[in-house]
């Protein structure tokens, strides 16, 4: 390897991150001024996490800081260069490098910084920007604006594989796949670390995932598997559920919440497709009835989640999107994030529930970024991206800490999507969003007004001539 080189990694959170090779490259300090392209940088002291530490990368081009702060601190202070990009985008950037697509034109993220180009690229040493992010051009298909994306060409792969063979083919195991296949596929130079090397013919021919044409190099993988949020079902014993506790919070949050996912719940129909996002979304089905059956997607290339493991039955190989341990249902399928995310934005997601910041009249979706924190867009605005197909529907609390509402005339913070979400479900009560006609309530909370809600909402609304007990 030569410094100064682009890198790329698969990999999401700590599941299917190739650490041997990583850990070979923190061996050699002389491999300086790297560009890694990576959804995110694993932890401070795991993954991509060790490159930052040591320096060696100059620039990451990621969808995620996450909970790195030793990569959020970096970015914030000019350390390291970082080109935030949504989720989706990032692996059909690396898959479409890898067959020779040289750019695309895609929905996501259209109305936002990333579009614009007011996102910094660079900042100062006090935190204030140092260069700026370029704006991206937009053309119209079908009466719906599209931003175009450029490929990434990576001078080196690293790929963490379950199996590989002597010709390089590969097989990955569950939510492994991720990002390794469209990154294997890329580089110039794509090196393999896998679980178990085999001889030719112990892949069965349709296991291949990643075909050898694609691979130069594999080595034995070392470094042990890790995971970062073990969530477990709850035990039998216990009186109540310790993930739901800690999602809902107690005394009046903790009823407040309560309200709003009971609601959420009933947002499912039988035969959906359902993509939820961290924290309270993630609830809603545990208040699904057994005459319901949804198939939920996760974006990092999982369909048909199951509930979550056992204590000890856990797997380093199957994570969510929350980077929680997972179980399958039977029928479940993996694939890889550009898969996943092909299905998102094409509308084969019936419905996705979100928490936000902050939610306009017009159905504009806040839900990346508080000032002073930086935690990146995942896969949100690929998952907003097609509101005609996916129904967005967000759960939120109706204020914030302060009492400031949530629900505004027009959002303060980044935007995420524009006119996209089309019901907001709070503690106080259901409102629909008609993007050119703002808001109307159709469901009220027991013991609330509408006068109260008047008053902790900024941004308009009508009534509904038949408005509904909240459920």
């Amino acid at each position: 390897m030569k410094p100064n080189s682009t890198l790329l990694c698969g990999g999401f959170g700590l599941c299917g991150v190739p650490d041997t090779l990583i850990d070979e490259v923190l061996k050699r300090p002389d491999l300086t001024g790297l560009t890694a392209v990576s959804n995110n940088a694993g932890t401070d002291n795991s993954g991509l996490g060790k490159l930052l530490r040591t320096k060696q990368i100059k620039k990451m081009i990621a969808s995620y800081i996450g909970e790195n702060k030793t990569f959020e601190s970096m970015y914030l202070t000019g350390e390291v260069e970082l080109e935030l990009t949504p989720q989706g985008t990032l692996a059909e950037r690396c898959a479409a490098g890898g067959k020779g697509i040289p750019a695309f034109y895609t929905p996501a993220a259209f109305g936002t910084v990333v579009q614009t180009g007011e996102l910094p690229l660079r900042n100062k040493p006090d935190g204030t920007p140092d260069q700026f992010s370029y704006p991206k051009d937009v053309k119209v298909f079908n009466g719906k604006s599209y931003l175009l994306e450029h490929a990434i060409e990576g001078d080196y792969a690293f790929v963490k594989a379950y199996k590989a063979d002597r010709l390089g083919n590969c097989q990955f195991r569950l939510a492994a796949n991720n990002f390794n296949g469209a990154m294997g596929r890329n580089a110039k130079m794509t090196i393999v670390e896998a679980e178990h090397i085999v001889e030719p013919g112990e892949i069965p021919p349709e296991a291949v995932h990643l075909p050898g044409i694609y691979v130069k190099r594999v080595i034995q993988s070392t470094a042990p598997k890790n995971i970062e949020k073990y969530t477990w079902s709850k035990d039998p014993s216990e009186a109540e559920d310790p993930k739901a506790a800690a999602a809902l919070g107690t005394g009046d949050t903790k009823a407040k919440r309560e309200r709003i996912v009971r609601r959420a719940a009933k947002e499912f129909q039988n035969g959906m497709y359902a993509n939820l996002g961290i924290g309270m979304p993630m609830l809603a089905p545990g208040f699904v009835g057994d005459d319901v059956e949804v198939m939920l997607q996760s974006e990092n290339g999982i369909l048909g989640l199951g509930p979550y493991p056992r204590k000890g039955e856990e797997d380093a190989d199957l994570i969510n999107a929350g980077k929680e341990t997972v179980t399958l249902k039977p029928g479940a399928s993996v694939f890889g994030s550009e898969e996943s995310f092909g299905m998102i934005r094409s509308g084969r997601i019936n419905l996705t529930i979100l928490g936000a910041m902050q939610v306009s009249a017009n159905g504009d979706l806040a839900n990346w970024m508080l000032p002073g924190k930086v935690k990146g867009f995942g896969g949100a605005m690929d998952l907003v991206s097609n509101p005609s197909e996916t129904k967005v529907v967000v759960t939120m609390e109706h204020t914030d800490k302060k009492g400031n509402p949530k629900i505004v005339k027009q959002c303060a913070f980044p935007l995420t999507g524009k006119a996209c979400v089309s019901r907001i479900i709070t503690e106080l009560g259901v409102f629909d969003v008609d993007f050119a006609k703002g808001l109307t309530l159709v469901e009220i909370a027991d013991g609330v007004t509408v006068e109260e809600i008047k008053a902790k909402t900024e941004a308009p609304f009508r009534v509904a001539d038949d408005l509904k007990p909240m459920l």
